[in-house]
């Protein structure tokens, strides 16, 4: 039997590819070794984007995260949820500016408890809260020893439309920061 964690992270990728094939984006989990380099999926999107676009093959690299635990009081700020990163290599990893294809961190909030995470019928399969993704490139150095608190904007949902504008956004090279 899997454990709670491991449900938890399971569910992670099946919101992933849930939400990357509506959006009609290639999605690819990584095998161990990229694994263990921070790098959980490949999303990929090959399209014409339109004026302005000085690409038309997209590539990036996510780092998936899921947690019951709710944003800590205080810790929101602004319509951005609070999660704690466990790990400064992994926080470094994410936030260096010398990732190609760039790199990006999704968090799924589920709820506190495990019967509420998912609903079935004959008329649905539901999970339960969403995901946000953010990018941690250029983002300040942890002040702490063991990982580091981010925020997510809530305008940053993984959903069809949110992955949608953050490839529109990599194919005109726009640069994607932390904006704390």
């Amino acid at each position: 039997m899997l454990r709670p964690n491991d449900i938890e992270a399971e569910l992670s990728y099946a919101y992933l590819h849930a939400v990357a094939s509506h959006a009609g984006v290639a999605c690819q989990c990584s095998t161990r070794p990229h694994d263990n380099l921070g790098i959980d999926a490949y999303l990929t999107l090959r399209k014409d984007f339109g004026d302005g676009a000085l690409l038309t093959d997209v590539t990036l690299h996510l780092q998936l995260k899921a947690t019951t635990t709710p944003p800590a009081e205080g810790r929101s700020r602004a319509g951005r949820p609070s999660y704690f990163l466990k790990g400064v290599d992994e926080y470094d990893r994410l936030r260096s500016g010398k990732s190609d294809p760039q790199r990006f961190l999704a968090v799924l909030f589920l709820p506190p408890q495990h019967t509420q995470w998912l609903s079935h019928s004959p008329e649905q399969l539901a999970l339960h809260r969403c995901a946000y993704w953010v990018s941690l490139r250029r983002a300040p150095p942890s002040d702490k020893g063991t990982g580091q608190t981010i925020y997510l904007p809530q305008s940053q949902p993984l959903s069809p439309t949110g992955l949608l504008s953050l490839f529109d956004r990599l194919a005109r090279e726009e640069e994607i920061d932390y904006d704390p």
